[in-house]
């Protein structure tokens, strides 16, 4: 899927497994990524366990735009070895 411009005109990256969306309440955890579906955790500040989520990819874009999510953490990152 081709990266889509926000109402501010930011670019966000394409989803894929392992990234972390950081919002103002919440954080989304990405699992796996399917065709159409995205398989995610969703952490609420305050909530230590969440619940395992399956939605469509457009779904999902559109609901971290409209609340401006900040992508904190790349599937690149996490696979770099801590020396």
């Amino acid at each position: 899927m081709k990266n889509s411009k926000s109402k501010n005109g930011v670019l966000l990256p394409e989803l894929q497994t392992g990234q972390i969306w950081q919002m103002e309440n919440s954080d989304v955890h990405i699992r796996l990524i399917g065709k159409t579906l995205v398989h995610y955790k969703h952490y609420k500040k305050g909530i230590q366990r969440s619940p395992v989520s399956l939605t469509g990819k457009i779904v999902l874009e559109k609901y971290l735009k409209e609340n401006e999510a900040v992508l904190l953490q790349t599937p690149a990152a996490l696979a770099t070895p801590a020396s």
